[in-house]
């Protein structure tokens, strides 16, 4: 008769955890996917901050499987191993973010021209796309982005308006922004302006964009304005939104140069 072996259970907060992280991953993917295919923002950064809650129980119980395997000499320390790991590479990137927010101010709208902001369009177009128009950033704000991004600048460019109108949407297009709506420059200012849709890599939250163009001195000038509306701070987006721009704009002159 062939002796019964006897194994140790799995301790329960390993296995806990393994699942509790597969759980977490697959709330996140779908509230990626959400996100991107167009669900309304606040309800897929919930989706998204559920997963994060289920990643952080994850942890707690792969740290209690550890003491409770220590302790007890029950089977599971790989299965916590993994959970863990799982967790902590969900929890990451968000860390990260979270810790670069805390350094930046609280700005949700960034523009290169302070003292008179570019508008954003209030058309019938432009609404129906973004809803109502985000407002002038306050004085106290701008004097805020004036202390946090002072090489946030104006741009100018050795071009008739006509030509820099068109590098503009160029730009626009290569930066992988959707224009809204594009007027060219008319009137007796010559001044012309398009509107844009911004998209963050990941989640695909938007931010809107207007730019605006007018001739000054032999040269013309190119004002970007980009606001965000999702979260208490942009996470850096409007000023990474404003930089992509300036050198799509740049690589467009030097090609047509």
């Amino acid at each position: 008769m062939r002796p019964l072996v006897f194994e140790e259970p799995y301790a329960r907060p390993a296995l806990a955890s393994r699942a509790l992280a597969a759980f977490a991953l697959a709330v996140a993917l779908i509230g990626v996917f959400a996100s991107r295919a167009g669900l309304d923002p606040p309800a897929a950064l919930a989706v998204l901050g559920g997963s994060l809650g289920l990643a952080l129980a994850a942890v707690v119980c792969a740290l209690a499987a550890f003491v409770v395997v220590w302790r007890t000499g029950r089977r599971g320390a790989g299965r916590a191993g993994a959970g863990l790991l799982l967790a902590l590479a969900l929890l990451a990137y968000p860390a990260y973010v979270l810790a670069q927010a805390a350094r930046a101010p609280r700005l949700l709208d960034l523009t290169t021209d302070l003292s008179n902001p570019p508008v954003f369009s209030a058309s019938r177009v432009a609404f129906a796309a973004r809803g109502a128009p985000p407002p002038i950033p306050s004085v106290a704000e701008r004097l805020a982005q004036a202390k946090a991004y002072p090489k946030i600048l104006p741009m100018l460019l050795d071009l008739e308006v006509p030509e820099a109108f068109a590098a503009l949407r160029r730009a626009a297009q290569a930066a992988g922004w959707t224009i809204v709506e594009a007027i060219p420059p008319g009137g007796r200012m010559r001044i012309g302006h398009i509107e844009a849709i911004a998209r963050s890599p990941i989640l695909g939250l938007p931010s809107y964009v207007t730019i605006r163009v007018r001739p000054v001195t032999e040269q013309t000038r190119v004002d970007v304005r980009s606001a965000s509306r999702f979260a208490p701070v942009d996470f850096g987006v409007n000023a990474r939104n404003i930089k992509a721009f300036e050198a799509a704009l740049e690589r467009q002159v030097d090609r047509k140069q």
